[in-house]
């Protein structure tokens, strides 16, 4: 008996096209990248940018702390097993635990000080709620990296997060230095929504948490981003921190060298912009990937 395939219908009100069963297109934002009044300093270039580095967010004591808490979850046996604890494809290594602030009360303590939430209400222009968290874990020697992409792309199209009126906060539990897979970004490349090519496979997540296939724009695409924006490199201490728009194209490289990189990275979501049925995908992804418990930090 062959299985039945529910073919996706793109929904005609959808003002960020993607994944539609052919090539992918870019098109222009049609959302602020700033909604709210920015007085921290450090947020001063995000409009033009799409990202903003704060150093020292976290204090050396408090970057110990961490360590020891995200060293100690990777350990628990009692996660082993758990669905949220995503592992490389090779090494089967841990990889990222996704919600973190579920699981650590030290993390979830850390989303609600101004000095963290307060960043995205200034962005986002209201109240924010915690769309994703997790531990990302980037070994030495055999870290695997994360290509090309924009986060809003994929939360678009499998979430169903209706506009890119979100914010990642990359926490950085590590030295990251240009060697060992620190992030990169296109500043300016928030600005144009890349639409992807082909279509999004039912249980996508399962596959696109170890490596991202679908979701990623033409090599074109990206070439194209590069030449017009150029590269930027997050580099720094331990404590240091990275917000960047949803919609930015960043990516990182392996990490072949011994020295491992590990961050707490935290996503807010505008209450005002909740999420809907995906705009192109058969089902909704789990819970512990999208949020839909919506109550503002």
């Amino acid at each position: 008996m062959t299985p039945m395939v529910t073919k996706h219908i793109p929904d005609l009100s959808d003002r960020y096209p993607t994944r539609t069963g052919g090539a992918g297109r870019r098109i222009g934002r049609t959302d602020p990248a700033v909604w709210g009044t920015v007085t921290h300093p450090a947020l001063s270039g995000f409009d033009a940018d799409g990202f903003a580095a704060v150093e020292d967010l976290l204090t050396p004591t408090e970057v110990a702390d961490f360590g020891a808490e995200i060293g100690r979850l990777a350990a628990d046996p009692d996660l082993a097993e758990d669905d949220r604890v995503i592992v490389e494809k090779s090494s089967r290594r841990v990889r990222s635990i996704f919600e973190v602030h579920r699981l650590s009360a030290a993390v979830a303590d850390l989303v609600r000080e101004t000095r963290v939430v307060g960043l995205a209400r200034q962005l986002l222009g209201s109240q924010v709620y915690l769309h994703q968290t997790r531990i990302n874990y980037m070994p030495g020697f055999r870290g695997g990296g994360f290509y090309w992409h924009s986060d809003f792309e994929t939360w678009h199209a499998e979430d169903g997060m209706p506009s890119p009126r979100a914010v990642s906060l990359s926490i950085a539990l590590t030295d990251n230095y240009p060697v060992n897979g620190s992030l990169m970004v296109m500043p300016g490349s928030h600005r144009s929504f890349v639409g992807c090519p082909g279509s999004t496979p039912a249980e996508h997540y399962r596959e696109s948490l170890q490596e991202q296939e679908i979701g990623v724009p033409s090599q074109a695409d990206i070439a194209e981003l590069a030449n017009q924006h150029g590269i930027v490199q997050f580099t720094g201490r331990a404590g240091s921190a990275l917000l960047f728009d949803s919609n930015i194209m960043h990516g990182s490289s392996n990490n072949i060298t011994p020295f491992p990189r590990s961050n707490i990275f935290l996503v807010f979501n505008s209450v005002e912009n909740a999420l809907a049925e995906p705009y192109a995908a058969p089902a909704r992804r789990p819970t512990y990937i999208a949020a839909r418990d919506f109550t503002p930090v």
